[in-house]
């Protein structure tokens, strides 16, 4: 081979073998395993029959902003996004943010879901109005004083673990051929009643530990318990058999035929 052909091809050669060149090896697209570690969790993904029977549960629509903390792939987001509703994950790992914002892409509806690096527990949830996570029950534990802080009624709806403590409101099943992480539990942010409030029948004295109340209704005619329970904004009350329900706003309960105030309000 005289100098001028040798001289080609060592040329050629490095073309071919230069990062981006026609022959350097293609980088392979990022594929997450199951069962991979994270910096909270491990990822698992959730069934797609079961992603959407917690939306149904949360009755998404277009007018909620739907969260996922620790989102993966962003099948929960991405979902959500194809039902018209604003939906945001955060997720630490960065290639699991490329991943899900192309398969959002791909699915037409990357204007509407948008994926955040970061840290669950750093994040603001507070304008969520959806709340769609698959966390493990320490997770949830350490993130249960930002849900109560959402907007009462407020749906948070959940991949098979519950939150310690906390009782869901619902709990559903997958059927057909789901044979793991089959269970949806949905749970609405209560109003917060805690506290004495007035009435026309005198005071009432509640106490709550999540959506469940008990307490006492004193007036003229004694002191009397009270047990209830919270679905959101709607109370419903027993008062030794006498019941009420009624819409709780801010400091003040709204009923069939009575009301109450925050005491000192």
């Amino acid at each position: 081979m005289n100098r001028s052909v040798r001289g080609l091809a060592v040329v050629l050669a490095a073309v071919l073998l230069w990062p981006g060149g026609a022959g350097a090896q293609q980088a392979k697209p990022y594929e997450p395993e199951i069962g991979q570690g994270g910096k909270d969790v491990v990822w698992v993904p959730t069934p797609d029959a079961l992603v959407e029977l917690m939306l149904d549960m949360a009755r998404v629509t277009p007018d909620d902003v739907v969260m996922d903390l620790g989102s993966g792939d962003g099948r929960n987001v991405i979902a959500a996004a194809k039902r018209g509703a604003r939906a945001i994950g955060v997720e630490f790992n960065p290639d699991m943010v490329a991943l899900a914002r192309d398969l959002a892409d791909e699915a037409g509806v990357g204007a509407r879901a948008t994926f955040v690096e970061g840290d669950m527990f750093k994040a603001d949830v507070s304008k969520a109005s959806v709340l769609a996570l698959f966390l493990l029950p320490d997770n949830l534990e350490q993130l249960t004083d930002a849900f109560l802080r959402l907007a009462p009624g407020s749906r948070i709806v959940l991949n098979t673990f519950a939150i310690p403590g906390w009782e869901p409101d619902e709990e559903r099943h997958v059927g057909g051929e789901c044979t793991s992480w089959c269970t949806a539990l949905l749970y609405l942010v209560p109003a917060q009643v805690d506290g004495r409030w007035t009435t026309p029948d005198g005071t009432l004295e509640l106490t709550q530990t999540f959506q469940m109340v008990r307490g006492t209704l004193s007036g003229a005619d004694g002191t009397r318990t009270v047990t209830g329970r919270l679905r959101g904004t709607a109370l419903t009350l027993d008062v030794e058999g006498r019941p009420l329900t009624g819409t709780v706003v801010g400091d003040r309960i709204t009923g069939d035929g009575w009301q109450a105030t925050r005491a000192g309000r």
